[in-house]
């Protein structure tokens, strides 16, 4: 793997979410570091990228209400364990659990394993909430992938506080999470 710094010169072969992602970036003035790879779908997978950008990339997982009429994107370290009872009670929501991938498409334009908050750039109705694990924002560095698992970028964790989520409108729910019981 090899890092390259910024948006790909030649976006020939990149999906049209992925060529969006760059796009927002690059209007948003924010340095990026990158590296291309096969496709990344678990926290194992992610190791060796995380070596490339060192970075700990995220877990980003997509969760719902039991009625599946609220949507959240949860941003937590990849280490940590999660436990869906101890953000239920955070959150004070009696449930929650993984949301259909056919919600991941219609919300975020995003299939499983490229989640990342970037596709909150595709929620347009802002009907998924942005929920990050404050211990995300004590690194200075933020790892994500651009909208397709088979890139990771690095960007400065002030830029997604201090310009990619001003400009998507978004204010985040803080919570500490710890992985325990």
């Amino acid at each position: 793997m090899e890092l390259f710094h910024g948006s790909p010169s030649d976006m020939t072969g990149r999906s049209e979410r992925e060529i969006r992602a760059y796009r927002f970036l690059d209007e948003l003035e924010i340095a990026f570091d990158r590296t291309d790879h096969p496709a990344a779908m678990t926290m194992e997978a992610c190791e060796e990228i995380d070596a490339v950008l060192n970075i700990h990339i995220c877990k980003n997982l997509f969760l719902c209400n039991r009625q599946k009429t609220n949507f959240y994107l949860l941003i937590m370290p990849g280490d940590k364990p999660f436990k869906t009872k101890e953000l239920s009670k955070q959150m004070e929501i009696s449930r929650l659990s993984f949301a259909e991938e056919e919600y991941m498409a219609q919300f975020l334009d995003l299939h499983p394993g490229s989640v990342t908050v970037l596709g909150l750039m595709n929620d347009k109705d802002h009907r998924v909430r942005l929920v990050i694990d404050e211990d995300v924002l004590k690194e200075e560095y933020f790892g994500c992938h651009p909208c397709e698992n088979t890139s990771s970028i690095r960007f400065a964790t002030r830029d997604l506080t201090e310009k990619i989520l001003p400009a998507l409108g978004i204010e985040p729910v803080l919570v500490k999470l710890t992985g325990a019981d």
